[in-house]
């Protein structure tokens, strides 16, 4: 693993992360050293020309909320400013229905200068009543991923993506699929966990960022559950980056060996 340090201040007149941000969208070949460590990597993709991101904040103990559901803040600030400097880079953001429901997020970039993502829900039963947060007119482009069949009814101007489901679930390809077609090169999955969970069992993610705060929760919702393994021996491992990120420790997980092809494909598998 490699140990980094990590630009944590808060957004100054002197912070070079608008230096950095503009031209890692706009494919200029300078960036600032600073933030090149930990964001260049997402800048292009390994397999494809599509780069796909998880991401992820918890406790030590490996929770993301509390046995009650509470989870503000288990990150310390400077997560939580890593999570919106991600949400600038990205062309969309994507989160599952039961995120959307509980935590009512407007995936938006507010703690950090960059361009507002394009916003997303995964929701196969149309679930999300219409005045989500995420749902909002602000002029930025939004989607609705739903199962094909399904009746719903989003707002004005919210744009559905009917793709075929099993058993009330859409396979990540799938959506990783159309939203290609439609236009996102760089996509963040930003929660929850059984969401993030099965994008990443499906290999479907190229990198995975796990933001680990100093905390024991002792119980409740647990971060990535995958299908179990025998042995220990047969876990795959993966390269990763660790990063501090104020008080929390950031693991950068390298998951493009593992990622299946999904746009124009770059190397063989």
């Amino acid at each position: 693993m490699q140990l980094s340090n990590f630009p944590t201040a808060r957004l100054t007149p002197s912070d070079d992360w608008e230096d950095f941000v503009y031209p890692f969208r706009d494919g200029r070949q300078s960036l600032p050293q600073s933030w090149l460590d930990i964001f260049g990597p997402l800048r292009n993709g390994c397999v494809d020309d599509l780069v796909v991101v998880g991401q992820l904040g918890q406790s030590l103990d490996g929770r993301i909320a509390t046995a009650s559901g509470h989870s503000k803040y288990i990150n310390c600030p400077a997560g939580i400013e890593h999570l919106h400097r991600l949400r600038a880079l990205v062309d969309i953001v994507v989160v599952g229905v039961g995120t959307a429901i509980a935590d009512n997020p407007q995936l938006t970039v507010r703690q950090v200068a960059g361009p507002q993502p394009v916003r997303a829900v995964i929701d196969p039963r149309g679930r999300l009543e219409a005045h989500a947060r995420l749902f909002s007119d602000d002029g930025v482009r939004r989607l609705l991923i739903t199962a094909e069949g399904t009746r719903c009814n989003p707002p004005p101007g919210v744009e559905v993506i009917a793709l075929p489901a099993q058993k009330g679930n859409i396979e990540p390809s799938l959506i990783v699929g159309a939203l290609a077609r439609a236009g996102m090169r760089r996509i963040l999955v930003e929660g929850g966990a059984d969401t993030i969970s099965r994008f990443m069992a499906a290999r479907c993610l190229d990198r995975l960022h796990v933001t680990v705060a100093p905390v024991m929760l002792g119980a409740g919702g647990p971060g990535i559950a995958l299908p179990p393994r025998e042995r220990a021996d047969q876990a795959p491992r993966m390269p990763v980056r660790v990063h501090t990120v104020g008080a929390d420790v950031l693991f950068d997980c390298d998951l493009s060996d593992q990622r299946v092809e999904l746009g124009n494909a770059k190397k063989s598998m």
